[in-house]
């Protein structure tokens, strides 16, 4: 199981545990120092005691932070091939907030063995039912459950985003288990998506804008990082080719709209009475709800532009493909691009949320496979 911190992988499993009854080890790597893999031996001979004790009804082991452990997915596999092979009933549910490199362990070594399962942020169906915030709300706070308790002190709020979620994610999802030269820049890049979610962005200018000295084969593969940790992306361009959607600029997106407004420095009043601000978070909060399902596997994302024309979002799935414009209060500064767009792709749907089209709520509030 898959997804960002603090989108409730850990508490969902505990509750899970509880509930199906069996004797259950936890265990995590989330240590300043990264585990070895004997560590996943030494918790799984645990679990196999606790199995052996339970008879027939096994047990149940927990590994949380699994990608922090050099070599983990060779251990799993050669330990749940033995226990295969024996008639072992050890169930094991692997957790990691990294989900690129979970699944790629998972395509490495244990291919057919095991399931992916990713959670996304929070939606606002989800916040609703569990804080009963209102949509103003969710599009201010985002979908973070573990900082909802903190929004009557937003000064709080938004340290507790920046300090016990943005930062731990960078040091030790990110930093700590991949190659970054130059982690001031990727900081800045996290900085430059949030303040720009929403808009296309070329490479070129994300350099002029973050004046350092790196090159835009770096800021990609910087933003491929901060993808794969949940925070932002870069939504490719529609086109008919695969390789022309590679080399777009990309639609920079982030995955919470908390990430824009703990660093904004503005309370919820002043983004309210900020006409600008608040529609790039009613748009950012469109894209980060389709973002989301497309980190789930449901769909792909993009966005469509040719000249002065341009599509806010394109989701594609199989030969689905639908095209969204979102009506979110601020002044267009490109032509309409949907008679263009359905004239070049023919989309099986096209769709306006916000102002006389689908109510926002309405489409936050829906699963996107319905408009699938």
């Amino acid at each position: 199981m898959a997804g960002s911190r603090q989108v409730g992988k850990t508490t969902l499993v505990d509750q899970a545990a509880k509930r199906c009854g069996l004797p259950t080890r936890y265990a995590s790597a989330d240590e300043p120092t990264l585990r070895g893999a004997p560590w996943v031996e030494q918790q799984w001979e645990a679990a196999r005691s606790l199995a052996d004790q339970a008879a027939g009804e096994g047990a149940l082991l927990v590994l949380d932070e699994v990608q922090k452990v050099p070599g983990w997915s060779e251990a799993v596999k050669r330990l749940w091939d033995a226990d295969t092979r024996a008639g072992r009933p050890l169930k094991v549910v692997l957790l990691g907030s990294a989900p690129l490199l979970v699944e790629r362990g998972l395509g490495e070594s244990l291919a057919g063995r095991l399931e992916m399962l990713r959670l996304p942020h929070w939606s606002l169906a989800e916040m609703r039912a569990a804080f009963g915030w209102t949509l103003e709300q969710y599009l201010f706070y985002g979908g973070y459950p573990g900082a909802a308790p903190l929004v009557r002190q937003p000064d709080r709020w938004a340290r507790y985003v920046r300090d016990s979620l943005i930062e731990p994610i960078l040091s030790r999802d990110v930093l700590l288990l991949s190659r970054v030269d130059k982690p001031a820049l990727l900081r800045r890049l996290l900085e430059l998506a949030c303040a720009y979610s929403g808009q296309i962005l070329s490479y070129t200018k994300m350099l002029g804008q973050l004046q350092d000295a790196g090159n835009t084969t770096t800021l990609a593969h910087y933003l491929d990082l901060l993808a794969a940790a949940g925070l932002v992306t870069g939504l490719p361009k529609y086109a008919g080719g695969i390789a022309r959607r590679r080399a777009s600029s990309p639609k920079l997106q982030v995955f919470n709209t908390a990430l824009i407004t703990a660093q904004a420095n503005l309370s919820l009043d002043q983004a309210r009475r900020d006409r600008a601000f608040w529609g790039r978070l009613v748009e950012s909060a469109i894209g980060a709800h389709l973002a989301n399902a497309a980190s789930a596997g449901d769909c792909a994302v993009h966005y469509w532009r040719d000249r002065n024309r341009e599509v806010d979002l394109v989701v594609r799935a199989g030969r689905t493909v639908v095209a969204i414009e979102v009506k979110s209060g601020r002044a267009p500064n490109t032509l309409p691009g949907m008679a263009a767009f359905s004239q070049a792709f023919q989309p099986s749907r096209t769709l306006l949320v916000g102002g006389d089209g689908i109510d926002v709520d309405t489409f936050l509030t829906t699963p996107v496979q319905h408009w699938l």
